[in-house]
């Protein structure tokens, strides 16, 4: 193999001073033009970059202030510059809170996201374009007003009783959702109950096979252009909540549902979200047999930019990972705090992690702003789920607010949060002011995305810790007749 020194491929030394430091290449335009025939779309999470994309705050192509689907499919030319080649979408199922998480209905989509319809187009032009597109569900909670629960609060002898979890059926009384809650107070003002699916109903597992297939194959005529590439699932656990009330549900639940979708699509993805974030996820990819988990003990350590730390969780994760299964490599989502807030960072820590999760082994999943250095830390200090809006704060296409496209869906003026939000006018973290800068954050995530694309070893292939004396971590990359050192 030939051996590729870090002083000739200047792109892979990522040093505490320069950080990835590639001098700007005045030759190449700051975005680079995507490709003029798309790619069919990608089988392996080896080749992929994922772009997770938090609907409501992404892009408003309507102008009511709303992220919305048919603002993801204007958006397709900005994630081809950079070199996405899957996104992944929050919940798009009607809701009465902003996140969508805990559904009133599994059927259809938010009105305030569009149609059925432009979730067709969406997927058709996504897929024209080589971009899978990957569904986030989570569907153990469901909401007041949701129809099993109400047909069940009406008649306890409904068969859509039999959907849910009762603490007393006779009383009405259904168990808790997640975190012990029975209600949630909504930004919006509204407080409403949840409650849990029953997960081993069989008519529960029916339900969700052919829910599921209607997202994967809409029209069953055996070709998936139309459909979805794979899932997400939040929130998923062996033993739900941990209250021994559904236990072993990777082996009774979990797993016989992608054996079913599979045998319809053996492509599709099923990608897990620990509920335990310190759990290396060894009986997800395993028991359950999902295809991929997110690399949480990673992303802790990279953020740290403890070196030690973070060559014993590559190595752990390696260890535990079967081959064929995939680790997804990250440095924020819309759980936790942007990286841009961490306490002491600076533009050459965010340019490391950046080249990190590009050049790791694993799958790169961009949370949607991370390559502008979007800002926002969680606020506990908040009553309502107002506390994770900084995570989730609008895309900054434009310079301004005002500028086309905001999806200023919390814009309250004078309220609490509005005055405290972490995007202003003018403040460099925009698509408009990063885009002609050739040494933007955002130009860097492009140029990193472009080196990955071009070696077999930075998408597959072998990696090595190879030394860490200090904070200086050494990593081996090797695939495809070529052998990185990364420095870092």
């Amino acid at each position: 193999m030939n051996w590729i020194s870090p002083w000739k491929a200047a792109a892979l030394l990522v040093c505490a001073a320069v950080a990835l430091g590639l001098p700007p290449d005045a030759s190449t335009p700051a975005q680079a033009a995507p490709p003029k025939a798309a790619a069919p779309p990608i089988d392996s999470l080896t080749d992929e970059v994922v772009y997770h994309i938090f609907m409501r705050s992404f892009r408003d192509s309507n102008g009511d202030g709303q992220g919305d689907l048919n603002g993801v499919t204007e958006s397709i030319p900005y994630l081809r510059s950079l070199g996405v080649t899957a996104v992944l979408l929050t919940p798009l199922y009607p809701s009465r809170v902003y996140h969508n998480y805990f559904a009133t209905d599994f059927t259809g989509i938010d009105p305030e996201y569009g149609t059925m319809d432009d979730f067709r187009h969406l997927v058709a032009e996504l897929h024209k374009a080589g971009i899978k597109i990957y569904l986030d569900m989570e569907f153990q909670y469901l909401a007041e007003g949701h129809p099993w629960w109400t047909a069940a609060l009406a008649d306890r002898n409904s068969p859509f009783a039999d959907h849910l979890l009762w603490r007393d059926r006779a009383a009405g009384m259904a168990e808790d959702g997640p975190f012990n809650l029975r209600e949630i107070r909504h930004f919006g003002r509204d407080t409403h109950g949840v409650t849990t699916v029953d997960l081993k109903a069989p008519s529960v597992r029916a339900y969700f096979d052919r829910y599921l297939l209607d997202w994967v194959d809409p029209n069953r005529d055996g070709r998936f252009d139309d459909g979805v590439d794979g899932f997400r699932l939040d929130h998923m656990m062996d033993d739900l909540d941990s209250r021994g009330l559904l236990t072993n549900l990777f082996v009774e639940f979990w797993k016989p549902l992608f054996d079913t979708l599979r045998a319809t699509n053996p492509r599709l993805t099923f990608i897990a979200e620990q509920a335990d974030w310190s759990d290396y996820g060894e009986s997800y990819l395993t028991r359950a047999d999902t295809s991929a988990i997110f690399a949480f003990p990673v992303e802790k350590a990279l953020r740290g930019f403890d070196a030690t730390a973070l060559a014993t969780a590559l190595d752990q994760t390696a260890r535990i990972t079967p081959p064929g299964k995939h680790q997804l490599l990250f440095a924020e989502n819309h759980d936790v705090s942007r990286i841009a807030s961490d306490p002491q960072i600076s533009p050459e820590k965010l340019r490391t992690a950046a080249a990190l999760v590009f050049l790791l082994k694993g799958t790169p999943i961009l949370y949607y702003g991370q390559e502008l250095g979007m800002r926002g830390a969680g606020d506990a200090g908040y009553e309502t789920d107002e506390k994770d809006i900084p995570m989730r704060e609008a895309f900054k296409w434009s310079a301004t607010d005002a500028g086309p496209n905001q999806a200023l869906w919390y814009r309250r003026v004078g309220e609490r949060y509005w005055d405290q939000r972490y995007a202003r006018d003018h403040d460099g973290v925009s698509v408009e002011e990063q885009d002609p800068k050739a040494d933007s954050l955002l130009n860097r995530y492009r140029k990193l995305a472009a080196l990955r694309r071009s070696h077999a070893a930075l998408r597959g292939g072998t990696q090595l810790v190879q030394a860490v004396k200090g904070s200086l971590l050494v990593i081996e990359r090797s695939g495809g007749g070529e052998r990185f050192a990364i420095v870092a």
